[in-house]
Formats: C-alpha cells, sequence, structure tokens
C-alpha cells in the first residue's frame, strides 16, 4: 500500500514541476529585451478577455489560453510570437501548446508577465 502512495506522490511532484519549469524553446525575455522585438512579432495576450480589457500592450491581439485551441489557425508559425500572460504561467502553457501543435519555433514570453510591465498600455 505504500508504495502506491509513493508512486502518487512521485507522479504528483513531477507534474507540479514540470509545471513551472521554462522548457528549451521558450525564450524568457524582461521587460527590456520584450520591448525590443515585440513590434517584428505576433504579440499575443493569452489572459482572458475581461482582463485584456482592462489594460494590455499596446498592439496585442488577445487569444486567451483557454481558447487558444480553436483558434491557434490565428497564429502563423514562420513568425516569432510573443507571449504574455498575467504572471508567466499561462504563457508557459500556450508556448507549450504552440511548440507541440502549431510547431512554432520562435517562442519568447514575458517574465514576470503583464504585472511587471511599465510600458505603454491601452485601457
Amino acid at each position: 500500500m505504500n508504495w502506491i502512495l509513493a508512486i502518487m506522490t512521485a507522479v504528483l511532484v513531477y507534474f507540479i514541476v514540470r509545471r513551472f519549469i521554462k522548457p528549451k524553446y521558450l525564450t524568457d525575455l524582461n521587460e527590456e529585451e520584450f520591448r525590443q522585438g515585440y513590434r517584428k512579432a505576433q504579440l499575443i495576450d493569452v489572459r482572458e478577455q475581461n482582463e485584456f480589457e482592462t489594460g494590455h500592450i499596446l498592439g496585442a491581439r488577445n487569444i486567451p489560453l483557454s481558447q487558444l485551441r480553436q483558434r491557434s489557425n490565428e497564429i502563423r508559425p514562420d513568425k516569432p510570437v510573443y507571449l504574455y500572460c498575467q504572471n508567466g504561467t499561462r504563457s508557459l502553457r500556450a508556448a507549450e501548446f504552440l511548440k507541440k501543435k502549431r510547431s512554432c519555433e520562435e517562442l519568447s514570453h514575458l517574465k514576470g508577465g503583464f504585472r511587471k510591465w511599465s510600458g505603454k498600455v491601452k485601457k
């Protein structure tokens, strides 16, 4: 019985750790690095629409993570993709999906998310 509990615990720890470790194909960008390149890329805000409407980075398109599967064809895999969310967690998950399902190669996200952004915002 103890070995079943140990296996279940190990699996749970694996999934928790995996969720927060940045994959190798995703580039973490601080605000300055993000600002330097996002105008040449597809800038995608993966927060929900109500979050987007309260304020977003100028020029961003809103494709919420919850709708990414249905709307992924709106993102071109041959162009750089800059992602952000509120704190960086959802953009990690969005990047994983885009890498696997759309074969996107140039994926970057805003380290710390929108809450760390001090640049221009559209409300």
